[in-house]
């Protein structure tokens, strides 16, 4: 007889079939974070039962984070319409495609991995109709048919937790659970190999203290201002060698804060594949950075971050790795806006520059002593 599990809403789901499942669909369709941090949730699907293997469905950012993430075993890129950056104006063919493909695959079980804020419902009804017969989400309404097994939707008004234990709890409710809940990306050999030249190129001295600046951000709201970042720089520079990154559409950024801060022009911004900058955030002794995804990779390969956090939201702090989170209490917290909804992004503005230092010489101060121990 199936084993029932009572959850904390009283909701009773099965996990036998999951036990059994086989071939295991992990639906993401967000970005490099997100994805990122559904790591030990996908980790302890893949750790369950028969040991199934897990193909990973996510958007066309998700899916390049998505190659180096250990526990994934297959990865479909898709830019799903209802998600807010995929492409207007399509007719649904690319919808009836997908269905087929995935039908074609013949998936045992589907895991549906959203933010609160989303429905699960379009991706369960994709699964649906391409005949995978258990489909696991949180969902806020009731799914009726389109899930077999879900999680009333507790957040915001009952509780609020990170997003990486939200993703945990989903799997445990259907009896996946793994010991080792950090996040991971596997760092390829070709990418290590190619890092040395680079930082040779940009003077860098390994055996003297230097950290990564990544000051961009995808949302104007979680941007600590450039001015901030070329006193943090000014601060640092006699005593860190400092590194910058970004993608191409921040290398100007760099430049600048660079340029202002007075300080040589180390910057890789839009020089490095994703599977370099995780090898650059491998080596690098610290991170300095804002809400990003960077972060979350940084913490996949466990190297200390300080994050001048906006307070957009509080599930996408730093999980598992030595950190700093830096911000300043405002009414507004939490507003989970793209754009400062008051325009004065005080929650950013109001962290000195001073403190994002200090926070980054006393993380760099363990590394400086592993350091002289090695050489000793």
């Amino acid at each position: 007889m199936p084993r029932l599990l009572a959850l904390p809403a009283g909701l009773l789901v099965s996990d036998d079939g999951w036990q059994r499942a086989r071939r295991v669909l992990c639906v993401r369709l967000d970005t490099i974070g997100d994805v990122v941090m559904t790591g030990p949730a996908i980790r302890a699907l893949a750790e369950s039962g028969s040991r199934p293997a897990i193909t990973l469905l996510t958007s066309p950012a998700g899916a390049r984070v998505a190659a180096l993430m250990p526990d994934v075993d297959e990865v479909i890129s898709w830019e799903a319409p209802w998600m807010k950056a995929s492409a207007p104006g399509r007719d649904g063919a690319a919808e009836r495609a997908m269905v087929d493909d995935l039908r074609a695959r013949r998936f045992d079980a589907a895991a549906i991995f959203t933010v609160y804020s989303q429905s699960p419902l379009p991706a369960a009804l994709l699964c649906r109709m391409a005949d995978v017969p258990l489909r696991l989400a949180h969902c806020r309404e009731n799914p009726y048919q389109l899930l077999t097994d879900h999680v009333p939707e507790p957040e915001p008004d009952e509780l609020v937790r990170h997003e990486v234990r939200r993703q945990l709890d989903l799997v445990a409710s259907v009896g996946a659970r793994t010991v080792d809940e950090r996040l991971r990306v596997r760092v390829p050999d070709e990418a290590r190999a190619g890092l040395g030249s680079l930082l040779a190129e940009l003077g860098i001295d390994a055996e003297r203290p230097w950290a990564v600046v990544h000051p961009g951000a995808s949302a104007p709201s979680r941007r600590y201002p450039a001015g901030h970042w070329v006193e943090v720089c000014r601060l640092l520079a006699a005593r860190v060698q400092l590194v910058f990154s970004g993608d191409a559409g921040e290398s100007a950024l760099a430049e600048r804060i660079a340029d202002a801060a007075g300080i040589p022009s180390r910057s890789l911004a839009g020089r490095l594949e994703l599977a370099e900058l995780a090898a650059l955030l491998d080596a690098a002794p610290l991170l300095l950075a804002g809400n990003t995804g960077p972060v979350h990779i940084a913490a996949a390969v466990g190297t200390p971050v300080v994050d001048v956090y906006a307070l957009t939201n509080p599930q996408h702090t730093p999980w598992a790795v030595p950190s700093r989170v830096l911000s300043r209490d405002v009414p507004c917290r939490w507003c989970y806006k793209s754009i400062c909804p008051e325009r004065h992004h005080r929650c950013l503005r109001g962290v000195p520059p001073v403190e994002v230092a200090d926070a980054a010489l006393l993380l760099l101060q363990p590394a400086q002593t592993a350091a002289a121990a090695a050489r000793s």
